[in-house]
């Protein structure tokens, strides 16, 4: 027995139909958020191709939002922000489970806290996704409009990226990424950042989007064909050859491939054996590497001398879990002996600290130490943007509980002030580990006149997870907004040359001590993005801001609001 239709205009659906529907559009949301997994690294490296998923990824959420029973049905809001809640709630599961494989080993933590982690982590950040479904349907109830919805799509988009960026501070994998070896596509990220790309694959999405629930059959017809001419145009960029600049001088990047979890404290003769390890490894100019970036099996690529074999331009000892504290005696001896044996300035991931008479105490920073070659120090970088529950306890008052379940957090001070070092007539930027991912930030150091960017990171506490793939693949965006050469030392992989083209040039194998003899160069053109940092996605949060506060003060605004409270 069929029971009475309801339904609005011309427009009806029958109880039972409306509940078998209900099923295909969490279906719908699930699948985007697999869909979403595809075109960032799994488990290792990611094959280029894997990058076309995201040109596509969010059509069936997009799908499942302006259908009939989301678009029109009761509580259209809060219908849509379930929906696309579950997809970001899912692909920040799988994109980030790294988080609870870490926590698991390193935390400290109770058997199922890493799990609750990782699931309250999700939980939070795939709100974003939420307020995404709601400004889609938000506009089509305020228009009246599938086209006006489906074209504010990129726009809430990006603006809920910058949003992640500046309020949670977790930016991790944006959209834009997956397109990181598209040499087509990239040409957007020195005008836009990242954003511009994120911008441009959600309204792709959209278009395509746009050939199943439009209303009208041409409509539907022009936006599904110029979505997938975008698509096929757009992910040819993959294969196009990029530019090949020209590597003029080298740096030593030593990978120690210590041990996370221990204290390293290196005792006596332990300390002389390991020093003189780092002196032996930072002297090694003419070895073997790999052409690209690493992969199981992958053959070595040709043997890389320096063009003045004498010494390289720059060594760098990466941040690892050795005791090297600034203050230490120890410590400066050896960095000293270490610069004149190679005849070459070092930046070493160190400890620095200072007295705060405020405090009547030192403090602690996770450091970045410059030596000259002459073994005098330079100066000394203080990272600025801490982790989270890794280097220190946000609201430590309010959440004192968290050192109980996280023993292993370090009390790190935040630096204050970005720097650039002048070494043998170069400017050197130098960032460390997590500020990889804040373009922003980043962007500074090429602003104030650093030739070339050094990023030294500690990936060990990831293991063979996909974070140091993802990590590595938002430092190659970094290059690619600046055109900067970008030099990564990691203390177990993936250590790197990267070009101004986000290519990796040069690697070595993970999870081994050795050393890479890396070839890059010098840049001192500056970039709009450079010069003008997220101007593009800013743009898109204020247009987003306008969206909705015209729909709020509109008459069928109220309506929508009219309809929530019922």
């Amino acid at each position: 027995m069929r029971s009475v239709k309801q339904g609005k205009g011309n427009m009806f659906y029958t109880r039972p139909c409306m509940q078998r529907l209900s099923w295909k559009l969490w279906v719908a949301a699930g699948f985007s958020a697999g869909l979403l997994e595809l075109p960032f690294p799994i488990a290792g490296p990611m094959p280029p191709w894997r990058s076309v998923f995201a040109w596509f990824a969010l059509v069936p959420l997009l799908w499942a939002l302006l259908s009939g029973d989301v678009a029109r049905g009761a509580k259209p809001l809060r219908r849509a922000f379930l929906l696309a809640y579950l997809t970001g709630f899912l692909w920040y599961c799988g994109n980030c489970y790294w988080i609870r494989d870490t926590m698991q080993r390193y935390g400290d933590m109770p058997p199922l806290a890493p799990t609750l982690l990782l699931i309250g982590f999700s939980l939070v950040l795939g709100l974003y996704f939420g307020l995404f479904g709601i400004g889609v349907v938000f506009v089509r109830k305020a228009t009246g409009n599938e086209r006006l919805a489906l074209a504010a799509a990129p726009v809430l988009w990006t603006a809920l990226e910058l949003a992640a960026a500046r309020i949670t501070s977790v930016p991790w994998d944006q959209l834009g990424y997956s397109q990181v070896d598209n040499g087509l596509v990239n040409q957007l990220a020195p005008w836009t950042g990242v954003y511009g790309i994120s911008f441009l694959l959600v309204g792709v999405n959209a278009l395509l989007a746009g050939g199943l629930v439009l209303a009208s059959r041409s409509h539907r017809t022009a936006a599904g064909a110029l979505g997938l001419l975008l698509m096929i145009a757009g992910f040819a960029g993959v294969y196009l050859p990029a530019p090949q600049p020209v590597a003029t001088a080298t740096a030593v990047l030593v990978q120690p491939n210590l041990d996370v979890a221990s204290d390293n404290i290196w005792q006596g003769a332990e300390w002389d054996k390991h020093i003189a390890a780092f002196t032996r490894l930072a002297e090694e100019q003419c070895k073997s590497y790999i052409a690209g970036i690493p992969q199981t099996g992958a053959p070595l690529g040709e043997v890389v001398c320096p063009p003045n074999p004498t010494h390289p331009d720059l060594v760098a000892w990466p941040e690892a879990p050795a005791p090297f504290i600034e203050g230490d005696p120890r410590f400066q001896a050896a960095m000293g002996s270490v610069a004149r044996a190679t005849q070459s300035p070092l930046v070493v991931g160190s400890i620095g600290m200072d007295y705060s008479a405020e405090d009547q105490a030192w403090r602690d920073y996770n450091s970045a130490l410059v030596v000259a070659q002459d073994g005098s120090r330079v100066g000394r970088y203080d990272k600025i943007h801490l982790v989270p529950f890794g280097e220190y306890v946000p609201f430590k008052n309010l959440l004192f509980f968290a050192r109980k379940l996280t023993g292993r957090v370090s009390e790190f001070t935040r630096g204050d002030e970005r720097k650039v070092f002048r070494l043998n007539g170069h400017r050197y930027g130098v960032f460390i580990c997590y500020e990889a991912v804040f373009a922003d930030e980043v962007r500074e150091f090429s602003r104030l006149g650093a030739e070339v960017l050094v990023n030294i990171s500690d990936d060990g506490w990831y293991g063979d997870t996909s974070a140091p793939w993802q990590h590595l693949n938002m430092a190659r965006m970094r290059a690619i907004e600046n055109r900067r050469w970008l030099l990564r030392d990691t203390n177990n992989g993936v250590t790197a040359s990267i070009d101004p083209y986000g290519r990796v040039r040069q690697s070595i194998a993970r999870h081994v001590v050795d050393a890479l003899p890396a070839r890059f160069g010098f840049r001192d053109d500056v970039t709009f993005y450079t010069a003008h940092g997220d101007v593009f996605a800013w743009l898109c949060a204020i247009l987003a801001l306008g969206m909705v506060g015209w729909a709020l003060l509109s008459g069928r605004g109220a309506g929508i609001q009219g309809k929530v409270r019922s």
